[in-house]
């Protein structure tokens, strides 16, 4: 460790048969192999991630978007809906203009790879435990961070019983909070204070 440097691993991939999971992964793990040095070397880590998958996933996903094309929508046989999250709306607009009420965007792939690490960047933004979201709460509020990672497992499980896409990222959240515990792991100089 050099400064503020933490030592850490590569990412592990934790990889998932693409028929249960369409992408094949369910992310990545990175271990860290020391103590945090401080609260604010804990908050840059947290939010370094997220910004740098936010600043690669944009461009991917206009650019995806001018791969796309609009179609009828389908009446019959498989179909994916993936929502409309107001960053696509944005894109869709700025790529088609307004798409017909009989008609949707048949997505090109970079679209759907774009969709996909948003959604996992913004699970990985939960206030829970060693997320990164985790992090933040933690570097910000202290040790206020503990009730928060346990009210946000509960509201998981309760989101589970009103829809089922809650439930591998609240099985995988009961699952650290069994391994690892309720509590993140201190920092070596809890009093410096952020920037």
């Amino acid at each position: 460790r050099r400064g503020d440097a933490v030592y850490a691993s590569r990412p592990y991939f934790i990889p998932i048969p693409p028929l249960l999971f369409l992408t094949g992964t369910l992310g990545a793990v990175i271990r860290i192999r020391e103590a945090f040095p401080t609260r604010r070397v804990l908050f840059d880590i947290g939010v370094a991630g997220p910004i740098a998958g936010f600043v690669v996933l944009v461009p991917a996903l206009f650019l995806g978007m001018t791969l796309s094309n609009v179609v009828p929508a389908p009446t019959e046989g498989p179909v994916l809906f993936l929502g409309e999250p107001l960053l696509f709306k944005i894109a869709t607009y700025a790529v088609f203009g307004t798409v017909p009420d009989a008609s949707t965007v048949n997505i090109h792939p970079m679209v759907f790879a774009a969709w996909f690490g948003m959604l996992a960047t913004a699970l990985n933004l939960l206030p829970f435990g060693q997320l990164d979201g985790g992090h933040i709460t933690y570097a910000t509020m202290g040790r206020w961070s503990t009730p928060i990672s346990l009210a946000t497992v509960g509201i998981a499980v309760a989101m589970t019983f009103i829809s089922v896409s809650w439930l591998i990222m609240t099985l995988m959240m009961v699952a650290m909070l069994f391994a690892f515990g309720p509590r993140h792991p201190r920092v070596i100089d809890e009093d410096e204070p952020l920037d």
